[in-house]
């Protein structure tokens, strides 16, 4: 009977194959949902920024996409309204030299996932801080701009140990001083109307285009926007009523930081506003609620500074968040460690 026994060995072996192949896949599949539930890296090159990988990190509500390269003290980086991750593309490599540096996605934007509701600053703050720290870091420095910068002062607060130092650009603190800005743009007011209005008013791809190519235009170099990509992002229709959302937090966030600033923050705070926007308006807010504040104000710039005068960001960060070095520049002299 040798062509029956032979029959069986290579059963046995292919039956063996098999097992063997179905044993590897599921240690590979528990492996990963493992690692993703760690913050394992997943992609490389994201947004064609080379030696950056992206990934993404389970927290409270969801999960928040993030983009991270470099080596040495963290930097996390907290991106603004109507945009990504992205904005911060062009600062990325050079803050890379000298930082391990994290840009997320908030909440319910770019590619992070939608919670069912808690937008305000502080719910916000508390979700970055467990991506923070399911990335394995304990203390880090922040960079955040415009709705960013909202979230990265509670964030401080609410969290002093775990902050060395943070930059804010381009927006007062709600309850000191942004509600004075609301007469400068009608989007302020318009986004914090109660749902559905504007979600059944910029309803489809071309409204979007519209709306956000209105806002964009009011840059001091609208042309240095990648708004072709930020107009893709808020098309979704769930990532857009989040963006809705977090201006309808507004009040909350602004009874939150009256009620809890008769204790100061006491990091250095770098408050940068745009010459043809904020101004000196950024430090004279987080003067009322920090004792460290160094009034910066960006040249030639609009708005979106880490789009329209990287160069100005790039230097003016690398001084504040520790490069060793000091300017003489009149323009940079906040940024000085």
């Amino acid at each position: 009977m040798p062509y029956l026994g032979q029959q069986s060995a290579r059963r046995t072996r292919w039956w063996r194959r098999c097992l063997g192949a179905a044993a590897t896949a599921l240690v590979m599949a528990l492996g990963t949902g493992a690692a993703a539930q760690a913050g394992a890296d997943t992609a490389s090159s994201p947004g064609g920024l080379t030696r950056f990988r992206e990934g993404t990190v389970s927290v409270d509500g969801g999960s928040l996409h993030y983009v991270k390269g470099g080596s040495g003290p963290a930097l996390v980086l907290l991106h603004g309204w109507p945009e990504t991750w992205y904005e911060w593309r062009k600062v990325m490599p050079d803050l890379a030299r000298t930082h391990t540096v994290v840009a997320f996605d908030l909440p319910g934007l770019g590619s992070s996932g939608v919670p069912d509701g808690g937008f305000d600053a502080v719910h916000t703050a508390a979700r970055i801080h467990q991506g923070v720290a399911k990335l394995g870091y304990d203390r880090v420095s922040l960079l955040a701009h415009d709705l960013g910068a909202l979230v990265a002062y509670p964030y401080a607060r609410d969290f002093p140990d775990d902050v060395a130092r943070m930059a804010v650009l381009e927006t007062p603190l709600n309850g000191f001083g942004l509600e004075n800005a609301y007469g400068l743009s009608w989007h302020l007011l318009f986004n914090q109307t109660a749902a559905p209005v504007p979600e059944n008013l910029i309803n489809d791809a071309a409204h979007v285009k519209t709306y956000l190519g209105w806002l964009f235009s009011s840059a001091r170099h609208p042309d240095a926007i990648a708004q072709s990509a930020f107009i893709r992002a808020y098309s979704d229709a769930s990532h857009r009523s989040a963006g809705f959302n977090y201006y309808r937090a507004f009040p909350t966030n602004a009874a939150d930081n009256k009620a809890l600033s008769s204790v100061k923050v006491t990091l250095p705070v770098l408050a940068m506003g745009a010459q043809y926007t904020f101004g000196p308006a950024v430090a004279q807010s987080f003067g009322a609620v920090a004792t460290d504040v160094r009034q910066v104000v960006a040249p030639d710039s609009g708005h979106w500074i880490p789009e329209e005068n990287p160069a100005f960001l790039i230097q003016c960060a690398t001084l504040f968040f520790g490069s060793g070095a000091t300017s003489t520049d009149p323009s940079l002299e906040g940024c000085n460690p």
